[in-house]
Order: structure tokens, then C-alpha cells, then sequence
């Protein structure tokens, strides 16, 4: 009874050693010195929101330059990835949004600028999408995540035009408030 209690504990143990070892290997879309900018910039959410903006834009370019390049292969695969790292760093920006949002900070200006990226990356992922029906068969490897991009970037303008005005009031409201305390 205690071999067979000792075998589960050590396999349990194992099982956990090794779910471990694989989500450390999990793939991080931003690059130590993009790590390293926005923690120097996570005090200054002007600065941080302009620097996803940025990286955002790295990854679709990259992504844009990868599909023209004859001398690609595995398209298909590569799209794919790119795109999930496109989506990652996006998500991200959209949590920082969020986050400042939620602390009442005054990010009218670069959410402005997050806007017309959004702009931009709707008209590129519609195009990748005309583009991937010409070529059905490969991009049946990307087409549900190109798809869950598209979603994720028309709601999230819609939530970011909605935030705008949001933090026009409370912008408004605190200054309101400043002035009457005086």
C-alpha cells in the first residue's frame, strides 16, 4: 500500500516537473529589448501605448514582408505563427488600455494613435484575407486565427473609440473638481 501511494505521489510529482518544463517553453511574441522598453515606459502610458502601437506594427509588417518574399517557404506555417505573435502583442496593448483606463490615466493622446493603427491593421488583415482566397489550400493553416484577428481588431476599435469618450469625461470631470476645490 505505501509503494503504490509512493509511485503516485513520484508520478504526480513528475507530471507537474514536466507541465512546468513546457509552459516555460511557451513562445514570448516580444523580443528582450522590446521587454526592456516597455518597463522603462510602464510609469508613462503615452510612451508604453506608442510602443506596442510600434511593435504591432513591426509584426505586421514583418508578417507583410514574409508573404511577398518568393523565396519563402512554408508560407502557410509562417503566416500562422506571425499572426499569433501579430494577436499576442495586439492583446497586450488592448490589457494596457485597459489597465490605464482603469487607472484613470489621461491616454486621449495615444489612443488616438491607437485608433489609426487600428485603421491600418483592419485594411491589412482584410487584404491578407482577399489574398489567402486566392490560395485556399494554404490558408485553411491560417484561416481561423486570421479570422479571430479581424474579430479582435473590429471590437477593438469599436471599445477604443468607446474609450476615448470615457476618458474625455473623466478627464473633464477631474478638472471640474480641481477647479471647485480651489
Amino acid at each position: 500500500m505505501k509503494r503504490s501511494a509512493s509511485f503516485i505521489l513520484a508520478a504526480c510529482v513528475s507530471i507537474l516537473f514536466i507541465l512546468a518544463a513546457v509552459a516555460q517553453r511557451k513562445h514570448d511574441p516580444l523580443t528582450p529589448e522590446e521587454i526592456n522598453q516597455l518597463r522603462d515606459a510602464m510609469l508613462e502610458p503615452d510612451q508604453r501605448l506608442k510602443l506596442y502601437v510600434t511593435f504591432v506594427r513591426d509584426r505586421m509588417t514583418k508578417l507583410e514582408q514574409m508573404r511577398t518574399d518568393p523565396k519563402t517557404t512554408d508560407r502557410a506555417h509562417k503566416t500562422h505563427d506571425m499572426l499569433g505573435d501579430f494577436l499576442s502583442v495586439y492583446d497586450e496593448l488592448n490589457d494596457n488600455v485597459d489597465m490605464y483606463v482603469g487607472r484613470k490615466e489621461d491616454i486621449r493622446k495615444p489612443l488616438k494613435l491607437v485608433i489609426e493603427a487600428d485603421v491600418e491593421f483592419q485594411s491589412k488583415l482584410r487584404a491578407l484575407k482577399d489574398a489567402a482566397n486566392t490560395d485556399a489550400a494554404e490558408s485553411k493553416q491560417y484561416e481561423f486565427l486570421l479570422s479571430n484577428a479581424i474579430d479582435t481588431l473590429d471590437a477593438s476599435a469599436d471599445d477604443h473609440r468607446t474609450t476615448v469618450t470615457e476618458v474625455e469625461q473623466y478627464v473633464k470631470h477631474k478638472k471640474k473638481t480641481s477647479r471647485e476645490a480651489k
